[in-house]
């Protein structure tokens, strides 16, 4: 297999590096944009002024505002967003039609074909910046390697406006003194378990025998085992498919009202169902997301013995899980319902002259669906382990 040639380009605090563009003021001062630390927004983006105080997305706003009082928080404006990250976007497919999008400011290129023809991929990364800064004022970090995984840890090496090249045959040397917490894919939990069995960089965790991984991990061992010695060989793909959907809500305050808890949960599930009819799409996993008052996270879920899209179906089962977790004194901050394992709908098939076909109804559909769910439950002795949203992780 031909050597590949991979870039990810990862803009610099996207979200504030806009609002200081837009707004001159706010240029070199530090800058929150996110929700309102009264209402427990959490950090969307912060400038690099307000990291200098130890701020960074994903952080509750209120923790946030304490670490930096003079930060101005900014409210997000995602069409604005938008907006320059089709203008970035744009621009990497000038180079190659081989970008995949992993949010609005950041993507994997593939320039295998454009070093075959004679390019480099370092001036190729230089491009993209240079072309970056000149249509959108705006900077980005390049990383430059032989593999998806490895050229998105090259991206942060040097930020902002970074660039670093990994040479093809330098990977495993490039990647054993990382914590192993760096690899692409390595959540803060699994982090956590290795470090307790003695693995705390990517060379050690390259060095432990593959069953050594499997028995601790599963299949995923196979992959981290990969990942260490750098030969991550999953391809850019310009059409992700889509994994999952969900809604969630964050309360002002902490609710334990389940009669509240389950209203959320059969709006969330009613608006999952739509968004799955407007895909043409139906799921066989849902799940809960649930975040109690010490900001414990963690998600049940249940897989059906047949896909849905139908709202009835997916609240019922939502509520079987969240009614679980409604144990005595416990309080909840944020609600979620997702779904996952989607598929699209086979088409009707033609049938067979001695098929025979029972007429059924709508309501009777989602009563035996529900009732069919239910049996499953059962069946699986009421469900499934939690698995632990925002840790991303290869299943």
């Amino acid at each position: 297999m031909s050597l590949r040639h991979i870039i990810h380009a990862d803009m610099d605090a996207f979200y504030a590096s806009i609002e200081q563009l837009d707004h001159p003021k706010l240029r070199g001062k530090p800058i929150l944009v996110g929700g309102s630390p009264e209402a427990r927004g959490v950090v969307a983006a912060a400038s690099y002024e307000a990291r200098a105080f130890g701020c960074r997305s994903a952080m509750p706003m209120k923790t946030a505002t304490r670490l930096c009082p003079q930060a101005q928080r900014i409210p997000p404006r995602f069409s604005r967003y938008r907006e320059v990250s089709d203008q970035v976007m744009a621009i990497f497919r000038r180079l190659t039609p081989l970008v995949e999008p992993l949010s609005l400011d950041e993507a994997f290129l593939d320039v295998s074909q454009r070093v075959e023809s004679g390019r480099a991929p370092e001036d190729l990364a230089r491009w993209i910046k240079r072309t970056v800064r000149s249509e959108t004022r705006l900077t980005v970090s390049c990383g430059v390697a032989t593999s998806k995984s490895l050229a998105k840890i090259a991206s942060g090496m040097d930020k902002p406006d970074g660039l670093t090249v990994v040479s093809p045959g330098t990977e495993r040397t490039v990647l054993a003194p990382l914590p192993v917490r760096d690899l692409w894919g390595v959540g803060r939990k699994t982090a956590a378990r290795l470090e307790r069995a003695g693995v705390t960089t990517v060379g050690q965790l390259a060095e432990r025998p593959l069953p050594w991984l499997i028995d601790r991990f599963g299949a995923r061992g196979e992959w981290f085992h990969q990942l260490a010695i750098g030969a991550d060989d999953s391809a850019v793909s310009p059409t992700r498919e889509r994994k999952s959907i969900s809604s969630e809500t964050t309360f002002a305050e902490d609710s334990r009202d389940r009669g509240h808890l389950e209203e959320v949960v059969r709006e969330q599930a009613a608006s999952v169902a739509r968004q799955l009819r407007s895909g043409t799409l139906r799921a066989r996993t849902v799940q809960v997301k649930l975040r109690l008052e010490d900001f414990t996270t963690f998600t049940r879920r249940h897989t059906l013995s047949l896909p849905t899209d139908e709202e009835a179906v997916i609240a019922t089962e939502a509520l079987a899980l969240l009614g679980r977790e409604l144990t005595p004194g416990r309080q909840f901050r944020l609600v979620g319902v997702g779904v996952s394992n989607l598929s699209e709908p086979e088409p009707a098939g033609q049938l067979g002259l001695f098929d025979q076909v029972e007429a059924t109804t709508g309501e009777e559909f989602q009563h035996a669906a529900a009732l069919d769910s239910a049996v499953a439950r059962i069946k699986q002795r009421y469900g499934d382990a939690a698995i632990g949203w925002g840790e991303v992780e290869p299943s």
